[in-house]
């Protein structure tokens, strides 16, 4: 009995550049969510200095 086939990538290229392979979409503002808190609080005041017109 012939041995069974383990892997074949054939075809799959074409496949994907049929529709093009497209870079993944940036999201506007990146999620601050498991940041370091320390670093989430010095830039809050960072922008407070940057931009005085701005902050609250």
């Amino acid at each position: 009995m012939a041995k069974s086939k383990n892997h074949t990538n054939h075809n799959q290229n074409k496949k994907a550049h049929r529709n093009g392979i497209k870079r993944p979409l940036r999201k506007r503002h990146e999620s601050t969510l498991g940041m370091d808190v320390k670093f989430l609080i010095n830039q809050h005041y960072d922008a407070r200095e940057t931009f005085p017109a701005r902050s609250p």
